[in-house]
């Protein structure tokens, strides 16, 4: 199982250690043995919350450290908006231990959950917000993520205000992205680009990141 998530990490130029990958496998256990008590995932076995779930992760944080090295940031500020189970965040974290990174979450039992996982797999670099963006919250993250907070037209306005100027949205879209259909620029901001990514090998849907870059 690790060395799956190696190869595919290696694949998009994503340095990711044995050591990494593993504390990744341990986390997506943790994820299956609470999937039905709180409906964290509906994969059909841990092979597909490895496949699906974390390499989503491993792919946006191949762009984020790509991100982070273009704009010269050491140690960049990270946030995942929606964080549900952590998919993406916590395997940002992982894959990005020079990050810090932030899982921002409305449902306070998935909140619990993941800093239960955070503590079972020792990750120090990650915290968990109990908040919905927009409704009273105050946040400047370098980057921030967003794979199923809602569609994309209504949430980019709470997503861009929690990201700093110069800073970086990016937003999960499936095959028809939506990015096109937004005003970036009525929020101080600018589509920088959509970009398609894969998944590894057997995943045959089409999959693109929306990047949205905050004036500066």
């Amino acid at each position: 199982m690790p060395k799956r998530l190696t190869d595919y990490a290696a694949s998009l130029n994503l340095p990711l250690s044995e050591r990494q990958a593993e504390t990744l496998v341990a986390y997506a256990k943790l994820v299956w043995a609470k999937k039905d008590f709180l409906n964290l995932t509906s994969a059909a076995d841990l092979d597909e919350v490895l496949s699906r779930h974390i390499c989503d992760g491993l792919a946006a944080a191949a762009k984020l450290n790509a991100l982070a090295h273009a704009a010269q940031l050491e140690k960049p500020l990270i946030a995942d908006a929606g964080a549900g189970a952590g998919y993406i965040g916590l395997t940002v974290a992982a894959a990005l231990p020079q990050a810090q990174v932030t899982l921002i979450e409305s449902i306070e039992k998935r909140c619990s959950f993941m800093n239960w996982a955070i503590l079972n797999v020792g990750l120090k670099n990650a915290k968990v917000k109990n908040a919905r963006l927009g409704q009273g919250t105050a946040f400047a993250f370098d980057f921030l993520t967003e794979r199923a907070m809602g569609q994309l037209p209504d949430i980019l306005q709470a997503c861009l205000g929690a990201v700093k100027p110069g800073g970086v949205f990016i937003a999960f879209q499936g095959e028809h992205p939506q990015a096109q259909v937004c005003e970036p620029e009525r929020y101080g901001a600018v589509l920088a680009g959509v970009e398609r990514y894969t998944l590894p090998a057997g995943d045959n849907k089409k999959r693109h990141f929306a990047l949205f870059r905050k004036n500066g």
